[in-house]
């Protein structure tokens, strides 16, 4: 499977699951998860969905397994962020170790996912192409 096609897929799961957790919300007029709710979308979707446009303009980036390595890790530490933040705004101080370490892998995800781009982007010099002559 490529990168991009598992963060599209999975940015749609779970900006379904926060589409409907809104809902809940609004219908029961309880909107004291809201906090998980928004990091569920955006997480869930917005960064999801960026990383598949990056990989997908990418191709060889794309079928890496860091690439998808990296999707894997955010859509875990999403699930598991969100999970904490949620206990934490119900009432339940449980949900704070949970939140930080998710918080922790979120943030070493993205610093893979920094080191990709940059990777990608920095030209090695076996393959940079030569300049014009003028």
């Amino acid at each position: 499977m490529k990168a991009s096609s598992l963060s599209f897929q999975a940015a749609v799961v779970l900006v379904l699951a926060g589409m409907g957790w809104g809902v809940v919300m609004a219908a029961s007029g309880d909107h004291s998860t809201m906090p998980a709710h928004a990091h569920l979308n955006l997480l869930g979707w917005v960064s999801l969905f960026l990383f598949g446009l990056f990989y997908h303009l990418h191709p060889t980036l794309d079928r890496s397994r860091a690439a998808l390595a990296q999707v894997w890790a955010w859509i875990v530490a999403t699930v598991v962020l969100t999970i904490g933040v949620g206990l934490v705004h119900s009432g339940r101080p449980v949900g704070d170790p949970i939140a930080a370490v998710a918080s922790l892998a979120i943030i070493a995800d993205m610093a893979l996912f920094g080191w990709l781009v940059l990777r990608r982007e920095a030209p090695s010099p076996r393959t940079a192409a030569p300049l014009p002559a003028e």
